[in-house]
């Protein structure tokens, strides 16, 4: 198993790679150095316009991983909706190329950084599109998808999701898609699943894993969010914890007030698991949201079961829109944490991972 002190070894290497000089958020179209900003898990939909899309870019962020379908379909539904949405993303990608690039290698973080575009990679929220064949984590390999969720929620052929309190570990399927997925240099994603799946496939893989979007259970209750024990194991093992945004996972106080809340997941998570071992996955939509019939609307089509009015919003105040990556690293700043350790959380940790499994 690749362990916490072959992973800091490595990181040396990954540093030199990604931890160029500091000079500001925001791109610049003269390729000057500056914090590399990667969002482990957030959202890039087809219906961005490229004004939305310019103010992302502005902002600071360099590399993005986006969910490319409903996780909440299974088997052969699965995988047909995996196939489209990943031509969807293609051609919404080709549509703007002086600002998006597909990523399927870190060579393309390299590249999107020195043309002042945003590197995009792909991922699945769950494993239902594999169904029962080991054939299709090549399938969608070749198609370009880079990593991929054990489970979403519930129990699947691979392992069991948060909501199963007395679901299954990591399956002997399971254990023969995380061989699939190490082979290949597909990133295994840890979110969603429960506790037992998490620590059978951190101590199954041959690679480091990521908990793309999560928060820290300690901090505050919620199915979704991660313990302590698991942190640990992830750091461990060389992986990755991105802490989301959602404010329900984060606290009970309401959007206005609950950003204090966001940082004291961070702080906990560099506590626990090692300021190396964090990043941020926002697990948020980039548009400024406003509350309005409509967009409920949209979240009761999106969410199925999942859609609670009394959650909502999802969002908290000051990261609702394109420039909350600058807010985070502003909010890091006031709680005294260092340029170098911002510059891990913000995007070199998510990097040097990256470049250990994806390459």
């Amino acid at each position: 198993m690749f362990n916490r002190r072959k992973f800091l070894q490595a990181s040396a290497a990954g540093l030199m790679l990604y931890g160029l000089p500091r000079v500001a958020m925001g791109n610049t179209a003269s390729g000057e150095s500056k914090r590399l900003v990667f969002d482990a898990m957030g959202e890039l939909r087809p219906t961005y316009s490229r004004a939305l899309l310019t103010k992302i870019l502005q902002s600071g962020l360099n590399a993005i991983t986006v969910t490319l379908t409903d996780p909440k379909v299974f088997e052969q539904d699965a995988y047909q909706e995996g196939k489209q949405a990943v031509r969807v993303h293609d051609n919404f990608i080709q549509q703007f190329p002086d600002l998006l690039i597909k990523a399927t290698s870190m060579r393309d973080l390299e590249r999107a950084r020195t043309e002042n575009k945003i590197a995009v990679f792909y991922l699945f929220q769950n494993s239902t599109q594999f169904g029962r064949k080991i054939e299709r984590v090549n399938e969608f390999y070749q198609m370009g998808v880079r990593s991929a969720q054990l489970t979403y929620n519930y129990q699947n052929w691979v392992g069991a999701g948060c909501k199963e309190t007395s679901g299954s570990g990591l399956t002997h399927f399971g254990q023969d898609v995380v061989t699939a997925m190490n082979k290949l240099g597909m990133l295994i994603d840890l979110s969603h699943a429960n506790e037992r799946t998490m620590l059978d496939a951190i101590s199954f893989s041959a690679q480091p894993t990521i908990i793309s979007h999560t928060a820290c259970s300690t901090v505050y209750t919620n199915e979704r969010n991660t313990s302590d024990t698991v942190l640990k194991a992830l750091a461990n093992s060389g992986g990755v914890v991105g802490i989301c945004q959602i404010r329900p996972f984060l606290t009970d106080k309401g959007a206005e007030e609950a950003l204090p809340d966001y940082f004291r997941h961070i702080e906990h998570a560099v506590k626990v698991a090692g300021v190396e071992h964090v990043g941020i996955g926002s697990d948020r939509d980039h548009r400024v949201i406003t509350m309005t019939d409509d967009y409920l609307k949209e979240l009761a089509r999106e969410e199925g079961e999942n859609f609670d009015i009394k959650k909502w919003p999802l969002f908290i105040d000051e990261l609702n829109g394109p420039s909350r990556m600058e807010v985070i690293v502003d909010g890091l700043q006031k709680r005294g944490f260092g340029s170098s350790d911002i510059d891990k959380i913000m995007g070199q940790n998510i990097a040097r991972l990256y470049q250990q499994v994806i390459g």
